[in-house]
């Protein structure tokens, strides 16, 4: 992964989205919906990957490259 691709991920507390590369988060809320679209637009504005991860054991769910025109030719989205 990138260095500055952003992360929506729990972190046991709340919703946190962090950047890669970055020792604390950038943003948090107690929804993910919230905090999942705030991430979305970061990594829009820097060009970079947005992964959303499941509460659970944080599994990555969701992957999504801004602009779309970055994302592999061989990926199944």
């Amino acid at each position: 992964m990138a260095k500055g691709d952003v992360h929506t991920m729990w972190d046991g507390e709340k919703w946190v989205n962090k950047v890669e590369g970055n020792q604390r988060p950038s943003n948090s809320g107690p929804r993910k919906e919230d905090v999942q679209a705030k991430g979305r637009k970061m990594a829009i504005d820097r060009e970079s990957e947005h992964l959303v991860h499941k509460k659970e054991r944080n599994k990555i769910t969701e992957r999504n490259t801004y602009p779309r025109s970055r994302d592999p030719k061989s990926s199944r989205g």
